[in-house]
């Protein structure tokens, strides 16, 4: 019961983090550039500047639901700040990740460990920078009274509804493009 508690803590400080303040971030910061294996502008962000600019209308809207108090305000921009300075932090992060493996393939042998050592030092750094944004915007939460925790829980609700949706169409047209692929003809 315990972990399950936990877990969905997690996943709830997690999606605040997201909802309320990636968006905010990003609308000021540009995204990491894509690498190998990642979709433009990172994990998570699928859609087009249109997808975008719904989110930041929602973001806006929300912030203006809430009623900030001079306090709350204050917690907002430390937990805004906070998410700014770390998601920069971690673009730089990957663009030296990338620099570093753009002059390590040029070498005839690959030194693998190297670059595994490389990337795990980065992702242990940018994990530290997530959570300390985590623990900003938790701390803003915790600092909102229980109507203005009802109404951030309902936009999670709700971002946690869009994103399980989208989740649902992807893996139907994964399915359709598996079916259709099996019944292709081969070639002779």
């Amino acid at each position: 019961m315990y972990k399950t508690t936990s877990r969905l803590l997690a996943i709830a400080a997690a999606s605040l983090a997201l909802s309320v303040g990636a968006t905010a971030a990003n609308a000021q910061t540009p995204p990491p550039p894509a690498g190998p294996g990642m979709m433009h502008g990172g994990p998570g962000m699928h859609g087009g500047p249109g997808m975008h600019g719904d989110f930041m209308l929602g973001f806006k809207k929300l912030h203006d639901k809430l009623n900030l108090n001079a306090a709350q305000e204050k917690q907002w921009q430390a937990a805004l700040d906070t998410m700014k300075q770390n998601h920069e932090a971690m673009r730089k992060n990957h663009e030296q990740l990338k620099q570093q493996f753009d002059s390590m393939k040029n070498q005839p042998i690959l030194d693998l460990s190297a670059m595994h050592a490389a990337h795990q030092q980065v992702e242990q750094q940018n994990q530290q920078l997530r959570e300390q944004t985590t623990q900003a915007w938790l701390a803003f939460y915790n600092g909102l009274n229980d109507q203005q925790k009802t109404t951030v829980s309902t936009a999670i609700k709700e971002r946690f509804a869009k994103m399980e949706q989208r989740h649902e169409q992807m893996h139907k047209r994964w399915e359709q493009h598996q079916k259709g692929g099996a019944s292709a003809p081969a070639a002779q």
